[in-house]
């Protein structure tokens, strides 16, 4: 029975609960961190922290006309985008980047650690014990991979949403370059990819502080981790979103049924989780690889479809696409995708074993450190 239980990315969400484990009303497996990140594993530190600049927000909108009249809001930037542009019409507005944009991320990076903690540990595990999951390794790992299907299911159909409003739509990538720069964003947009950067921020928290247990290949996910990073922070500066927005889109798709599929696993829906992993395979190789292939087959021969003045660097006019650009670019996505290969080559191995022995056991399974678990499941 095909069992795909493998992550090909590695846990996208930590492997061990980051938020105190109960067990017969006691706490078990805190991590251990400064308490200045107590909210990075508390969902009541980080709730708190979130709800600060609101509280301020509302204070200074009800205050500052008496005291301080005609000055803005200095705590909106916490949670509300910036930036509006003067180019912006009462039927459509605009956004440019900000430096208010680092408040955004912060505060999204302890939201998306609430979320996670709320999403993973609160309610993940209850249905987990519904479907007769006792032992809390599997626990642990039911709930990572129902914040992963919750996260990546609503920033895959966000992204989704976000590219049918734009030119790019279903990956035209000549418009990746055409009247180049796009640094002018739709309020969605801006959001939605602030919000991707400060998700991969906080993953790579959760790296650092060391809240998940090292697996097989770890050091393919710190790498990926790394790259994401690189790739999310230079496309957000250098006003390439329209082809951030592609291969965001090409990620989470994928990841959405990788997270299904492990789900199905870990319940033990024989036939419903062959199906999941069989469509999993096909969605992994369109997205991962047939569209990935064609952004960096963009990057090399359409590169030069960018208009002639923005062939130079110059901050000021939000124009960086000198011709060494194109090597970056490439670099960084091919990168990505030898990665992908690296993971898709582990599939492969399992499926053809699959077909050829029945047996399915991943070398990097989700039962790595559970010796320490008791072995008996009721």
């Amino acid at each position: 029975m095909l069992n795909p239980l493998f992550s090909p990315l590695g846990s996208l969400t930590p492997e061990r609960s980051a938020s105190p484990v109960y067990t017969n009303g006691k706490p078990s497996r805190r991590p251990s961190v400064s308490p200045w990140l107590r909210w990075a594993v508390h969902p009541s530190s980080s709730l708190k922290l979130l709800l600060v600049p609101i509280v301020l927000y509302i204070n200074w909108e009800l205050l500052s006309p008496y005291l301080v009249p005609g000055i803005s809001n200095p705590f909106g930037g916490f949670f509300l985008i910036s930036n509006r542009l003067p180019s912006s019409t009462p039927e459509q507005s605009f956004y440019g980047k900000s430096y208010q944009d680092l408040l955004f991320l912060g505060y999204n990076v302890v939201f998306f650690s609430l979320v996670r903690q709320v999403v993973a540990v609160k309610l993940s595990r209850r249905v987990a014990k519904y479907f007769g999951l006792k032992r809390e390794a599997k626990l642990d790992r039911f709930g990572e991979q129902g914040y992963a299907l919750v996260y990546f299911m609503v920033f895959g159909a966000w992204g989704f949403r976000i590219m049918g409003q734009l030119r790019t739509w279903w990956y035209r990538t000549e418009y990746f370059w055409i009247d180049y720069p796009h640094w002018e964003m739709t309020p969605e947009l801006k959001r939605y990819y602030l919000m991707q950067i400060a998700y991969w921020c906080q993953q790579f928290l959760v790296l650092v502080l060391g809240l998940e247990k090292p697996r097989k290949d770890y050091w393919e996910l710190v790498a990926h981790h790394i790259v994401t990073l690189w790739l999310v922070g230079w496309s957000y500066f250098m006003n390439l979103t329209l082809i951030g927005n592609a291969v965001f889109m090409s990620m989470d798709i994928p990841d959405t049924f990788l997270a299904f599929s492990k789900l199905l696993n870990y319940i033990q829906w024989e036939r419903a989780k062959v199906y999941s992993f069989v469509t999993f395979i096909f969605v992994w190789t369109y997205f991962r690889h047939y569209l990935n292939l064609r952004i960096l087959y963009s990057v090399w021969f359409e590169f030069e479809l960018r208009p002639e003045a923005s062939r130079i660097w110059k901050a000021v006019d939000g124009v960086y696409l000198v011709e060494w650009m194109r090597n970056q670019i490439f670099l960084a996505l091919g990168l990505l995708q030898l990665l992908n290969l690296f993971w898709y080559y582990l599939m492969m191995r399992i499926l053809v074993r699959a077909i050829v022995t029945s047996k399915t056991e991943d070398e990097r399974s989700d039962d790595e450190g559970d010796d320490d678990e008791d072995p008996k499941e009721d």
